[in-house]
């Protein structure tokens, strides 16, 4: 799973994403990827972001932080609980949400696991637009991979990177657990949008995040 090129196709993945409005875009690396993402983010417009692995290794959030924008930046050290809420609040108003995801199926749906609901939800509705930067390590076969995927690796390493108690940070899998810890509470599947284009995903060749 860690090398889907080797069995599943970018080219089809990519035509079922525009064939459910979703746009769909591959960049060869990191230098691409900020410049590409520099033609869809103006100058002097509000942009929020999810909580994202991928975004941190590819360097956008510091690309963010140069730019002449209002960046509702979720990673100041010294944000207050109330303070990140009233961020995860202006999300919904941003011109530009930028995030990862956690799975890109094969028939062209994203498929997420949050915590909170405050990185599904802008994806969902709110933000004018939506940008999600995918690694190939993302893509899935199918919903159901999809899932397995997402709860069985990614969901397992960003419990143990956020350092909750939950039982997979200990087991190295999901057990499905209740635990007061648990960041596997809303499972999102995006299948389309109404907006075309509303929602761009970005391929860029590589591993990154979980």
């Amino acid at each position: 799973m860690n090398s889907p090129r080797d069995n599943l196709d970018l080219t089809a993945a990519m035509k079922a994403l525009r064939k459910n409005r979703i746009g769909a875009y591959f960049v060869a690396d990191k230098k691409e990827l900020i410049s590409l993402i520099n033609t869809f983010i103006p100058n002097e417009t509000l942009v929020g972001c999810g909580d994202s692995v991928t975004l941190e290794e590819l360097g956008v959030f510091d690309e963010l932080r140069s730019r002449n924008i209002q960046f509702l930046d979720k990673y100041v050290p010294t944000l207050t609980k109330e303070e990140k809420r009233e961020i995860y609040r202006k999300n919904f108003y941003a011109d530009t949400f930028i995030t990862g995801t956690n799975a890109v199926t094969m028939d062209g749906k994203l498929f997420n696991i949050d915590g909170n609901g405050s990185r599904v939800a802008p994806m969902i509705y709110g933000p004018k637009q939506v940008l999600v930067v995918v690694g190939m390590n993302k893509l899935a076969k199918d919903t159901q991979e999809a899932i397995e995927r997402t709860r069985q690796i990614a969901a397992t390493l960003d419990a143990k990177r956020l350092k909750k108690g939950t039982p997979c940070t200990v087991l190295g899998r999901c057990i499905d657990c209740s635990h007061k810890d648990r960041i596997c509470n809303d499972f999102v599947l995006i299948a389309g949008q109404f907006e075309e284009e509303r929602i761009k995903v970005i391929f860029v060749e590589g591993v990154f995040g979980f």
